[in-house]
């Protein structure tokens, strides 16, 4: 008997020893049982003294099943002792794996080599996030997480489908040999290093993204400016060809904006310099500065119908309103695209000229400061290495592009796909991660059999991308709280890896139900932690400083008790390691 309740004050109870406390291994966080006939209560040692143990209460066994949470408080007259081994096997689970249903984590660093199994459904069914400092052990213990679904049972997980947002490049070296474990296990690897690529180059097709796509590409601020996004994917699909229909379409736009521009309330010689501006940009074959505007007598280009006289007046410019007014065509139909005509960014880039001078980016000062930047965006896209990942060099439509994500080139299936964004700024890179992530969420949604087919998304540093951003107020929806929020039910599920939690969206991590966190440090993390993580106590929080590396604490709806792990060393380790300063500074002596 480990000693006697003298009080119980909420959920903590006050224990009189009645051991030797000095030859006993250090008790602090063993478990102990309150037991009384056939009750039991379990609490956990949280501080002991030579005289007194303080146990919290933790949970209760009935009929062999161990139920969390202070529901009952142990009589006075209870046997205290400390917890069995068949009845840790209760609270943390059994140590042997039968079957697919759970999958290995580590070892307990309470009690000694105790193997920690969790339910795969109950981790794997729900949004989890892992938290640490950097230097903690985070990417080994991600690694090791992943590794052990392929290798705690012998059965294999054929169907598992994990995309992994790799922002250093570091989990290729800990995944490219899965296929070892068996040929039905493969892995996928894209780079976004354009110049020197180790892998497949990331390539998204452009065709396939919708507004609020391109309006994180182009990185929208203002709300006004979507609607042109909107015209400008209308146009992309008529104004890449020349036929006879998309000509009436370009003459119909060009005439709208001159007929705005020679209306106006401007001097002469300025309507004269925009509609040469705009025809010199432009123009068609019917519709240009050469185009002949005949009149009885004679016949004249349009550009020299737009002459300046000595009195400062254009004589004809109610002919030339007449000849453009001719261009226009009431009931042009323009659609959404439907992912079904193939498009590059030149083509988007002509569709955004044609759709600022629509909305009269050439008459407003005001639409010109707003509008034109999406053009000095999108430029500046097309002129750099990003053009290459919107470069995809044949027709596919949204179910094709994901099957050759998730299969190898002769059609095997792919469990691991790892983008490696380390070769992007941050904003592009989050661009990425979030038209990706959306093209899968998007994809589950649609899916007759919903969430038959279960997509997990890891973002490692999450905190650069998955951020309390603008996208709510200018989009209506962050991709990354509407997956946390909705994405369960579609079997889309988010796996948040970050240093810096304080800095993640509220909405995401709020709705995470497990956590594996190690070392944390920085007081805005540890009270972020506290506030935000559900599941988790003032004792954990504290535990959280002093972790060592590849110690974690597991805690939330997967786990019974928060839990006490040292993460096993994943084999191949991901390239994580810290430099070595001493070989590289003296190893050449």
């Amino acid at each position: 008997m480990l000693g006697k309740i003298v009080s119980i004050v909420d959920n903590i109870a006050k224990v009189k020893l009645a051991i030797d406390i000095d030859n006993q291994a250090n008790l602090v966080n063993i478990h102990a049982v309150f037991e009384d006939g056939y009750k039991r209560i379990v609490g956990e040692i949280i501080n002991i003294d030579k005289e007194f143990a303080y146990i919290k209460i933790v949970g209760s066994i009935e009929n062999n099943i161990f139920i969390p949470g202070f529901s009952k408080k142990p009589a006075f007259k209870s046997k205290v002792r400390i917890v069995t081994m068949e009845e840790l096997a209760l609270i943390f689970g059994p140590q042997q794996i039968e079957g697919t249903d759970r999958v290995y984590l580590g070892k307990s660093s309470i009690y000694s080599n105790y193997r920690i199994n969790v339910g795969l459904n109950d981790f794997f069914s729900s949004h989890f996030a892992v938290l640490g400092n950097s230097g903690s052990g985070k990417s080994c213990t991600v690694a090791r997480l992943i590794q052990n679904i392929f290798t705690s049972s012998s059965n294999i997980p054929v169907g598992a489908h994990i995309f992994l947002f790799d922002a250093y490049g570091e989990y290729t070296n800990a995944f490219r040999d899965i296929n070892k474990i068996s040929p039905l296990l493969n892995y996928k690897y894209y780079t976004t290093n354009t110049k020197f690529p180790e892998g497949e180059v990331l390539k998204i097709p452009l065709w396939l993204l919708g507004t609020d796509d391109i309006c994180l590409l182009l990185n929208v601020d203002n709300p006004a400016q979507i609607p042109i996004v909107e015209k400008a994917l209308k146009y992309v699909t008529v104004l890449k060809d020349d036929n006879p229909e998309v000509i009436n379409h370009k003459n119909d736009i060009i005439a709208r904006a001159l007929l705005d521009i020679l209306m106006s309330s401007n001097d002469a010689s300025k309507i004269r310099d925009q509609v040469i501006a705009v025809l010199t940009k432009f123009n068609t074959p019917t519709l240009n500065l050469e185009s002949i505007i005949s009149q009885p007598g004679y016949n004249r280009t349009l550009k020299q119908c737009i002459y300046v006289d000595t009195s400062g007046k254009i004589q004809d410019i109610d002919v030339v309103v007449e000849f453009i007014r001719k261009f226009i065509v009431d009931g042009l139909e323009l659609k959404e695209p439907d992912g079904s005509v193939m498009y590059t960014l030149k083509d988007l880039e002509n569709a955004f000229e044609f759709a600022l001078i629509s909305e009269g980016i050439l008459k407003s000062d005001k639409v010109f400061d707003y509008a034109n930047v999406l053009t000095v965006r999108l430029h500046s896209i097309v002129n750099s290495n990003a053009a290459e990942y919107f470069d995809y060099g044949y027709m596919t439509s949204k179910e094709d592009y994901i099957h050759r994500l998730t299969t190898t080139p002769d059609g095997k299936p792919c469990q691991i796909v790892n983008f490696n964004i380390n070769y992007v700024d941050d904003r592009m890179a989050k661009t990425i991660t979030k038209i990706i992530s959306k093209m899968l969420f998007d994809y589950a949604v649609t899916k007759q059999d919903r969430g038959a087919e279960p997509y997990h998304i890891i973002i490692e540093e999450a905190h650069r991308y998955v951020q309390k951003d603008r996208d709510l107020e200018l989009l209506g929806y962050n991709i990354f709280d509407r997956i946390t929020k909705e994405g369960r039910k579609y079997g889309v599920i988010l796996g948040l890896i970050t240093q810096r939690p304080s800095e993640l969206s509220d909405t995401s991590i709020s709705q995470c139900s497990n956590f594996i966190v190690l070392r944390t440090l920085h007081p805005l993390d540890i009270d972020y932690i506290r506030n935000m993580v559900p599941y988790i106590t003032s004792e954990v929080v504290e535990q959280l400083k002093s972790l060592q590396p590849g110690h974690c604490v597991a805690f939330g709806s997967a786990f019974k008790v928060p839990t006490n792990i040292i993460v096993d060393l994943p084999n191949p380790r991901p390239l994580s390691n810290n430099s070595d300063v001493n070989k590289s500074w003296y190893g050449q002596n």
